[in-house]
């Protein structure tokens, strides 16, 4: 996306100017960056034509549009943060007032549409959660734990055909063959027991992964580089959740790899 790229891009330049000292050079290029930016930042085209004529103008620019990308940045990541935590505690509703708090006052169109992309998502969980219905446009493990709420809210759950074609696709992501997957949906018993064995499982495979990616960086930052390699191994020798597999694959990998050239 060219604006995201628009707003990386700015972010270094703020930071080489307004904290190393360096030169800001009002050439066309930068002119044009700084013009496209400023309104990226909901900055007036007028506005910012005006502090694009001197120096110092320009340089007040770059500091007000690096503010509102600092702010913008660090606002959606807090609420996505929150917005985590209220999801696994099953408070949907909270989560979508939190976005809309962040709506109600964020500025920057990026970072606008990236909540009001996430509060669509909420929105429909929540949906989820108050009929049991599936929603394809949604993310399927998070409409598992969606419907996992529902039924420890005390709702039945229906055992229908997209409930069970949503099953047999969660299903080999958790490790969990064909066969037991195809023996669960024999009754919404087993079809309940499916879901809440997807959902530890990955929840048991990402805190597991975090753990030791955090004891990884902190021997590889120590000069412990075989001890880095088997908090991987460690992982792999338990893992059976392809996609956490994989992820510790790629760790081990990096770990092997020579450092780059200086």
């Amino acid at each position: 996306m060219a604006e995201e790229t628009d707003l990386d891009d700015v972010w270094v330049l703020s930071r080489n100017v307004l904290q190393n000292g360096a030169p800001l050079e009002l050439n066309d290029e930068m002119r044009a960056l700084l013009l496209r930016t400023a309104q990226q930042v909901a900055i007036s085209q007028q506005d910012a034509e005006d502090a694009l004529r001197s120096l110092p103008t320009a340089t007040t620019l770059l500091g007000e549009i690096h503010q509102r990308i600092g702010e913008g940045s660090r606002r959606l990541n807090r609420a996505r943060d929150r917005v985590e935590e209220l999801q696994e505690k099953g408070d949907l509703n909270g989560a979508q007032q939190l976005i809309r708090d962040v709506l109600s006052v964020e500025v920057v169109p990026f970072y606008r549409e990236q909540a009001k992309i996430l509060l669509d998502e909420l929105t429909g969980l929540a949906e989820v959660l108050a009929t049991g219905r599936i929603n394809p446009d949604l993310h399927d493990r998070q409409q598992l734990a969606a419907l996992s709420l529902r039924v420890q809210q005390g709702h039945a759950l229906e055992l229908t055909d997209d409930l069970r074609a949503l099953l047999r696709r969660t299903a080999p992501t958790a490790a969990i063959s064909e066969t037991e997957t195809e023996e669960t949906l024999k009754s919404p018993e087993g079809a309940e027991a499916l879901m809440g064995m997807v959902l530890s499982r990955f929840r048991e495979s990402e805190r597991r992964f975090l753990n030791s990616m955090y004891r990884m960086t902190r021997l590889r930052d120590s000069g412990d580089l075989e001890g880095a390699r088997q908090q991987m191994r460690d992982v792999l020798a338990v893992e059976i959740v392809p996609q956490y597999r994989r992820m510790a694959e790629e760790q081990l990998r990096g770990l092997d790899s020579p450092p780059p050239e200086s």
